[in-house]
């Protein structure tokens, strides 16, 4: 959705357009100017009623965990490598790559071949080539995670446990009784929600996170086995009723709030269709756990599964659905042009920090 800024500028352009169309119409002497105002007042609130009647409100919640797509350019490599450039570094770290020459390149491709290849076989297959490829579109995030580690790990053995994650977060205050907070029930509930996230997360079920698990509870959206918490939580969040569905109502209810005699405006009309006919998938009503799944994570077009697939077909020689490190290098412009060497980033960075 828009931010509050850009909406008003974009009402600021049909307020401009507006006050043109009214001076063309009544021209500059025919009629007062005080007449003009006010005609001019009701046009200009006749256009943002229809206006805001037409677009959900700018703080509307958005549930659906979007897949980005690589880049914003058309993926034509008969044209340029433009679109697996920005999809694997990004517009800006695209010059990077100009600083090297095809040698340096080739030499620190070989070196990231050798970490995509998981398994140490000699071949890159293709679900490696996706693994890697998500690895370094979500690089932002292990960053993030990275800079915030030493917060929670406190004896830095290279784990966070629930413990040291719950007196980080909730430290200041004694035991789980939040001591004088007014709303200690708040506080009981994001706790005891922490603590489910935190579980699942954990995968070996030992009370203590790693670095990349405690990346799936910070961003449990980037991590299939997350799915079913994500689910949970969006449905504590609308079910309403605590029946375990969401019904269009509640789903409504959690982006819209209805004033008392005010006519349903037409973004929610279109909203309530959408439920009826494509988030309603069994058509009886009400969204269960599968259903919610398919809404707030759509896996309708995965772009890294896409790229992997068009990388390895466009470097796989003789065809066995698998590419070694020289079929590799043999093809390596593509390569350093798309996001499975982060196009310069991966290639100026030195081994150890891959």
């Amino acid at each position: 959705g828009k931010t509050p800024a850009e909406r008003r500028d974009e009402l600021g352009q049909h307020s401009e357009s507006g006050l043109r169309g009214c001076r063309r119409f009544f021209g500059e002497e025919r009629y007062t100017m005080a007449w003009q105002n006010t005609l001019c007042y009701y046009y200009l609130l006749t256009v943002c009623l229809v206006w805001a009647q037409a677009k959900p409100p700018p703080d509307k919640k958005d549930r659906v965990h979007h897949g980005q797509d690589l880049s914003d350019h058309p993926h034509d490599d008969s044209q340029d490598f433009r679109y697996d450039h920005e999809a694997f570094l990004g517009k800006e770290d695209a010059k990077t790559f100009d600083q090297l020459t095809p040698e340096e390149s080739k030499e620190r491709l070989g070196k990231i071949v050798d970490r995509i290849d998981r398994d140490g076989d000699g071949f890159v297959t293709q679900p490696e080539l996706k693994d890697w490829i998500k690895h370094t579109q979500n690089r932002y995030i292990y960053e993030s995670v990275n800079k915030n580690w030493k917060d929670y790990d406190k004896d830095n053995d290279g784990q966070i446990t629930w413990n040291e994650f719950k007196r980080t977060t909730y430290g200041h205050y004694e035991g789980e009784e939040f001591g004088d907070l007014e709303d200690k029930n708040s506080y009981r509930k994001m706790l005891a929600r922490d603590e489910r996230r935190f579980k699942a997360a954990d995968r070996n079920g030992d009370m203590s996170v790693t670095k990349e698990e405690f990346t799936a509870f910070l961003h449990p959206e980037e991590f299939d086995y997350m799915k079913d918490i994500i689910v949970t939580e969006t449905l504590e969040d609308i079910d309403k009723n605590g029946d375990g569905f969401v019904e269009v109502d509640e789903y409504l209810g959690d982006i819209y709030s209805p004033e008392t005699g005010e006519p349903e405006p037409s973004w929610v009309t279109n909203e309530r269709q959408q439920f009826l006919e494509h988030r309603d998938i069994n058509k009886d009503g009400k969204m269960d756990r599968e259903e919610i799944g398919h809404w707030i994570l759509p896996t309708d077009y995965d772009h890294a599964e896409v790229e992997s697939k068009h990388l390895l077909v466009q470097s796989d020689k003789d065809l066995d659905d698998k590419i070694t490190k020289q079929e590799i290098l043999d093809n390596w412009n593509m390569f350093v042009g798309s996001q499975a060497t982060n196009y310069g980033e991966d290639l100026t960075k030195k081994h150890d920090e891959l």
